[in-house]
């Protein structure tokens, strides 16, 4: 089951590679870091990776948690096919609660049939309006992840998004923009009135999100928005 994703991890993370020489080595470590931040986050993830694609779709980065992860990625760029690929190009992120019953990429499926994947969530690297890559998790179980996994990982891939496509500009990240700021902030916000509802309820933080998250679909409205509504006093549906 997903897990609130701590917000003292990812500043840690970022504090880490704020400091980093802008060269491509550093590119990598940056998003090793941030791979094995995320597989470190999320219960049942038994590998995670970050990819950077041009505007072809053609990698320029990566780092990856674990070897299973890099051959996962791999044939994807071999095949032209994947979650992966399909979160970068649409912009949009990808849930796969069972591999084995995905229609979808099917020489994707073949080649990676031999590997202990069978759930997989990957959310769109998005900085200002350019897909820059994509964030992944793989797990060996099948259902590990559910639409909570894709909002929570939506939450990390934000604020890391901005800072890896400022590393890849060549701007000395020695202060956060405002935009990632914004996207700290918006987490922070989530994360809190989460917080709020599973002390006034007594529930599980995946349902108090689920609570949150079915409030902003109902309302057509942003996540963050209901989130500070709930910090405010006004009460979630329900609640």
């Amino acid at each position: 089951m997903a897990q609130q994703l701590p917000l003292d991890e990812l500043s840690t993370v970022i504090a880490r590679i704020q400091g980093l020489l802008l060269t491509e080595e550093k590119v990598n470590t940056a998003v090793r870091l941030l791979a094995q931040a995320a597989k470190e986050s999320v219960p049942g993830t038994i590998g995670a990776g970050v990819s950077l694609l041009d505007a072809r779709g053609r990698r320029t980065s990566s780092g990856y948690t674990d070897r299973i992860v890099s051959r996962a990625d791999a044939t994807q760029y071999e095949c032209g096919e994947g979650p992966c690929l399909t979160a970068w190009a649409t912009e949009e992120p990808v849930l796969v609660k069972d591999l084995t019953e995905e229609a979808r990429w099917p020489e994707w499926r073949k080649a990676v049939a031999g590997l202990p994947v069978r759930s997989v969530v990957s959310a769109p690297l998005i900085a200002g309006k350019e897909s820059v890559g994509a964030l992944k998790l793989y797990a060996a179980t099948p259902n590990t992840y559910n639409e909570s996994s894709v909002i929570l990982l939506q939450l990390f891939a934000a604020p890391a998004a901005t800072l890896l496509s400022h590393i890849q500009a060549s701007e000395a990240p020695h202060r956060m923009t405002q935009g990632l700021q914004a996207s700290l902030y918006s987490r922070d916000v989530v994360n809190r009135a989460c917080g709020v509802l599973m002390e006034r309820l007594g529930i599980s933080h995946e349902a108090a999100l689920h609570r949150l998250i079915k409030q902003a679909r109902d309302e057509n409205t942003a996540l963050q928005q209901i989130s500070e509504r709930v910090l405010a006093g006004t009460p979630a549906h329900g609640a």
